[in-house]
């Protein structure tokens, strides 16, 4: 009856149920996995979606891109970064998710396929399965730092390819990807009409000084047909207000075919609300506090993590130069499933293995950086713990 869009597994893993029995059973918790900032103890102003109120609102002028106005505001977000992108360049749409799905309808067939980053967020498959393309992997490789190894992403190349996925920052390498990657990346998309889609939502969380600036922009390039995703989920913290974007880049003939052929797709569905599309120029403005304070976290927590993690010469924190996540390679003295397992039940913190990012070997636990200071820097204590020799 039912599609194969959609897997027909679903049944949680023993981690999972690990975790929802814990919880049911009221026990205290670290949950050194939390992504949602609206979670993690931000001081955000009682008034600050007042905004979304605007009578304007009230009435419903729809256009397949958004209103003009919000993407106007979008593009000043790009002018912050040294970016030029015409407002209309600019495509709205609900998500960062819902922007994927639009670009995959724009690009691939049935049975297309799409170059994803791995390690990286396990989202992807499920995006591209549900618009019936398939996800096909290349290799980011670390070695002090991460790099993208464009050896595999020549392998991973077929003639059924039809974009290439960056994520830079990465989640949840936190590597940028460099201009040199760019170049090497638009060097093999370009000949073969392969669109690059860069995901670019945690782009202003730099955790190691000047990484941001030495990082590539596909913004910035004309030659290859590419897609820059960002959104108010991360940008300013609100992921409960639905707004993302698409800046579309490139060539000009290329783009304007691009443009119309979304057009076409966004009309269908006209997917962003009227209030936060009124709401954005100010809500952008407004949240940029909140970006501060997220922005002061996650450093901080970096900063605690590679001081903490000195004392349990076991234990390494990979370097990450950006993004809200932070990456510790522990020793293999069971596996990671095992060990997320038993932290969560003998210290009661919760952390994400390795494994769940699609990393090539074990042993590694991804924490979040967004926690209050307090309950990462017990967290971090507990997990370290299980690593010291007595």
């Amino acid at each position: 009856m039912f599609s194969t869009r959609v897997t027909a597994l679903l049944a949680p893993n023993r981690f999972a149920r690990a975790l929802a029995a814990h919880r049911a059973g009221g026990r205290p918790l670290i949950d050194l996995t939390e992504s949602n900032p609206t979670r993690a103890g931000f001081d955000y102003p009682r008034d600050l979606l007042a905004p979304l109120a605007d009578a304007r609102a009230l009435r419903y002028d729809p256009h397949p891109f958004g209103s003009i106005d919000a993407r106007t505001a979008v593009a000043k977000e790009y002018a912050r970064h040294g970016l030029t992108i015409a407002p209309q360049r600019i495509v709205l749409t609900a998500s960062t998710s819902d922007a994927y799905s639009m670009l995959f309808k724009l690009l691939a067939d049935a049975g297309d396929e799409v170059l994803v980053p791995r390690p990286s967020y396990p989202l992807f498959d499920h995006l591209t399965r549900l618009d019936l393309a398939s996800a096909r992997p290349y290799d980011l490789e670390y070695h002090g730092t991460w790099t993208l190894d464009l050896a595999s992403v020549e392998r991973a190349l077929t003639p059924r390819t039809r974009a290439a996925l960056i994520v830079s920052p990465n989640n949840p390498t936190g590597s940028f990807v460099s201009r040199a990657e760019i170049d090497g990346l638009a060097a093999r998309c370009a000949p073969r009409a392969i669109a690059i889609i860069a995901d670019e939502v945690f782009a202003d969380y730099e955790l190691e000084e000047g990484s941001a600036g030495r990082a590539g922009r596909v913004s910035a390039r004309r030659d290859v047909l590419s897609f820059a995703l960002g959104g108010f989920s991360k940008s300013i913290g609100l992921p409960q207000v639905k707004l993302g974007w698409i800046a579309v880049t490139g060539p000009d003939r290329l783009v304007e075919s691009a443009l119309e052929r979304l057009e076409v797709i966004c009309d269908a569905y006209l997917a962003v609300s009227t209030p936060v599309q009124v709401a954005a120029e100010d809500l952008l403005n407004r949240g940029a506090g909140i970006r501060h304070q997220i922005a002061e976290r996650v450093k901080a927590n970096y900063r605690h993590l590679q001081s903490a993690a000195a004392s349990a010469p076991a234990c390494t924190v990979l370097r990450s130069d950006g993004g809200w996540y932070a990456v510790l390679q522990v020793p293999s003295l069971e596996s990671e499933e095992d060990l997320v397992v038993g932290l969560l039940q003998s210290e009661n913190v919760v952390v994400h293995p390795g494994y769940f990012f699609d990393f090539a070997r074990e042993s590694f636990l991804v924490v979040s950086l967004l926690p209050p200071p307090a309950a990462f820097a017990d967290g971090i204590a507990r997990v370290l713990r299980r690593f010291r020799t007595p």
